[in-house]
């Protein structure tokens, strides 16, 4: 266990390093590599993945294409070693109003089935590093499901949330009827998907979908003031406090105390386990390496 912590922590270490990761950071500004969203870091230490949403006209309608570049700026904020956690927001009038229905429209079942239609939109539910979504607006459809494949939901005053997939003659294809059921409970789950009913953010904070709202205006502020203070403990360990709450979602309680003993005797192997009880005793603020 030891020598995979270890392993682990080498390898955030390299990715500092990497001339990839730098050729990437160099981009996240500019926005030259992206037609559907905007990236940035945010931060006072840029140590916050920033991802907007952005095709207004359509209120960010999830289409292919969004979310492939969504997957990509992920997988460029994982690699970087300076970040530690992420917001995914869209506009103030939506979020995302649901998936891209002109581009769904004539799909066939061979076409979903054979090329495993929506597949890779999971790639926001397997970051290692910590996802907050900030949500003002619609989150309706694919775009609630994709607020629920994040860690941490903040919500502006004026959010919706629903699964009206029944409206439209489908169900939700990208986890909302499983993931809205764990966080809110059946009840009001089949409520929600049967009549594609929505709530706002008041009962989703209410039901537990949501874990703070704010002003519309303060939203995102607040949620990249979230995100530094993930930031700014060591990323390694919070990848391991992630990795432990999710399996409560699949395992037992016995086998998830398990996996949660493993990864808290894990933690002894490294570096900023050692750092942060000694910064405790000495009384001054821990500083991580990410060892």
């Amino acid at each position: 266990m030891a020598f995979l912590c270890r392993n682990a922590a080498l390898l955030l270490k390299q990715s500092r390093a990497a001339p990839a990761v730098l050729s990437a950071a160099r981009l996240y500004s500019s926005g030259g590599q992206y037609e559907y969203i905007l990236v940035e870091k945010r931060g006072e230490k840029s140590n916050v993945g920033f991802i907007q949403l952005n095709r207004p006209k359509a209120l960010n309608a999830l289409c292919d294409g969004l979310m492939k570049e969504v997957g990509q700026a992920l997988d460029a904020f994982e690699a970087d070693g300076d970040v530690g956690a992420i917001v995914i927001t869209g506009s103030d009038r939506a979020f995302a109003a649901g998936a891209d229905i002109k581009e769904m429209q004539n799909r066939t079942f061979q076409e979903c089935y054979g090329g495993n239609f929506l597949a890779h939109w999971n790639r926001v539910s397997t970051v290692k590093k910590p996802v907050i979504a900030a949500v003002n607006g619609f989150a309706l459809g694919g775009g609630c499901e994709l607020a629920m494949m994040c860690d941490i939901i903040y919500a502006g005053e004026k959010a919706q949330f629903g699964q009206p997939e029944i409206l439209l003659g489908t169900i939700p294809g990208a986890g909302g009827t499983q993931r809205l059921t764990r966080a809110v409970g059946k009840s009001l789950a089949m409520e929600l998907v049967l009549t594609g009913d929505k709530i706002n953010a008041q009962d989703a904070k209410q039901s537990g979908l949501v874990s703070k709202i704010y002003p519309v205006d303060q939203l995102v502020t607040e949620a990249v003031k979230c995100g530094e203070k993930i930031a700014a403990n060591s990323k390694l360990v919070s990848a391991m406090a992630k990795e432990a709450v999710n399996a409560a979602f699949e395992l037992t309680l016995a086998e998830g105390n398990r996996l949660e003993k493993r990864l808290f005797h894990a933690t002894f192997a490294t570096d900023d386990r050692k750092e942060g009880m000694t910064a405790f005793v000495e009384k001054r603020k821990a500083s991580f390496q990410d060892n």
